[in-house]
């Protein structure tokens, strides 16, 4: 988790540089600058030709890092950090049905069937009742201190989303933990709400900030 961190601080302004392309004289000085750091010709290519193009929109937060739990002997929190635009998982547009193709019209139509097959429709948009809506889950493990094992945790207790755990207090958390299945002892709630509010609210940059002061979600 230390080096992830460390990595995101050492990438993230690099991969900054490739978006200011304002004059050929730019480009090629931020070149320069790249390079100077990963001394690699095939990467500097690779970061301004295919990873600039994908993030050229976004503002900031180039970069997710994704906990896999502890390590097995020492306990160490463990985790892989990946570019966020080229995750196929998360992606948008993944994963998504396709959109259902318009049903086919019949010439065969009068007055008198439409008004019945509308009076049909009515009536049961009436008696039908409405569905609520699926609760939209999210990835918890965004949280500073959430594995897998916590997620499933909270999926199992209702709690699928950044809104949930934020509307949740951390005692309340850490009971939910201690009647579910597994060892959940060493897990510290205290910072979940506050991170999840941040998420919740899409302050992606504020999070990262707030968990950069974090060790494993407790307060360094």
């Amino acid at each position: 988790m230390a080096k992830a961190k460390a990595l995101r601080t050492y990438i993230e302004p690099l991969i900054t540089k490739t978006k200011h392309t304002e004059s050929k004289e730019s480009i090629m000085h931020n070149h320069r600058i790249v390079f100077s750091y990963l001394n690699d010709k095939a990467a500097v290519k690779e970061l301004f030709t295919v990873v600039a193009p994908k993030v050229a929109s976004r503002p900031g937060g180039y970069t997710r890092i994704i906990k896999l739990g502890q390590r097995t002997g020492d306990a160490a929190e463990i985790a892989m950090i990946e570019l966020v635009d080229f995750n196929e998982i998360y992606g948008k547009g993944v994963g998504t049905a396709a959109a259902a193709e318009p049903a086919k019209k019949t010439r065969r139509s009068g007055a008198k069937k439409k008004a019945e097959v509308a009076d049909a429709g009515v009536e049961a948009e009436v008696a039908a009742p409405k569905k609520k809506a699926a609760k939209k889950a999210d990835d918890l493990t965004l949280i500073e201190g959430i594995g897998p094992k916590v997620a499933e945790a909270f999926t199992a207790a209702g709690i699928v989303s950044f809104a949930d755990v934020a509307a949740t207090a951390p005692e309340k958390l850490k009971e939910i933990l201690d009647a579910a299945d597994g060892s959940f002892n060493a897990a510290d709630t205290t910072t979940w709400p506050e991170q999840a509010q941040l998420a919740a609210d899409g302050k992606m940059d504020e999070l990262k900030e707030l968990q950069d002061k974090l060790i494993g979600g407790r307060e360094a």
